[in-house]
């Protein structure tokens, strides 16, 4: 039944392929979406001189050039079909290899990790965690190797799902200097364990000495819109937009998260 389900599987991803390879070449619609746009561009100069927005002469050189533009345009092609042959190997040879290592190697039968392998491997990870923590309490505060460790012990924590233990080890941090990078971090743990209020009161005192942080002026967007304040969320980010630069890559995505606010 496994080898079924397998082979169903792996029939499935392939098809998108094979039907790509197999089906004829069409012609190329590049043709008709260059004339369409040549002539809207030459109907959009006749609205400009009707509207006096062009004199003769500017009128007489943008006319001529979309016009050699127009004339331009190549004659629509088929596109070529290339050699199928690699191809069609490779449709056969991708399942057949896949399915001979699998056959060398794999074990359909083998069981899951109990609940008891389980239960002792998170033990492991909260004893080496605890061993970590407690050789960074050892270290001078502030040192690059606390520092450094402290990021790691918060990573560990948020994968593990625990957001509280993660938000400590930020705070170690903190301790010996305010990071707007870390601040942010922390900010953001608190949002993800639903902690709005103390997150809105970590964010405006970060805000306060770090008032330009493009992270901590998001997050105070965010930490409104989550705990569902959309006006407040919206007058956060479009101050951060009103200053944000021309090319800034950030700014489609804070766009869209204000389109979806209520």
């Amino acid at each position: 039944m496994t080898w079924l389900l397998a082979a169903a599987l792996a029939l499935a991803a392939l098809l998108p392929l094979a039907w790509t390879v197999w089906r004829p070449a069409r012609v190329t619609d590049r043709h008709s979406a260059d004339r369409a746009l040549y002539r809207a561009q030459l109907a959009e100069l006749e609205r400009d001189k009707a509207l006096g927005r062009l004199d003769e002469t500017a009128y007489s050189a943008a006319l001529l050039e979309v016009q050699r533009r127009l004339l331009s345009v190549p004659e629509p092609q088929a596109a070529r079909s290339g050699g199928r042959g690699p191809l069609l190997a490779g449709l056969v040879a991708v399942p057949v290899l896949a399915f001979a290592v699998y056959f060398l190697n794999g074990d359909p039968d083998m069981p899951s990790a109990t609940f008891s392998e389980r239960r002792d491997a998170a033990a492991r990870d909260d004893a080496l965690l605890a061993q970590l923590r407690a050789r960074l309490v050892a270290l001078p505060p502030g040192s690059p190797a606390a520092r450094q460790g402290w990021l790691l012990m918060a990573d560990a924590q948020r994968n593990r799902g625990r957001p509280q233990e993660a938000a400590a080890a930020y705070v170690e941090i903190l301790r010996t200097g305010f990071d707007p990078e870390v601040a942010a971090q922390l900010a953001q743990v608190l949002i993800e364990a639903k902690q709005f209020d103390q997150a809105a009161s970590f964010l405006a005192d970060g805000l306060r000495l770090a008032p330009e942080h493009v992270g901590l002026r998001y997050l105070a967007g965010l930490v409104e819109a989550q705990a569902g304040r959309p006006e407040r969320a919206r007058e956060a980010w479009t101050a951060l937009l009103s200053s944000a630069p021309e090319d800034a890559p950030w700014k489609t995505m804070v766009q869209r998260r204000m389109e979806a606010l209520p």
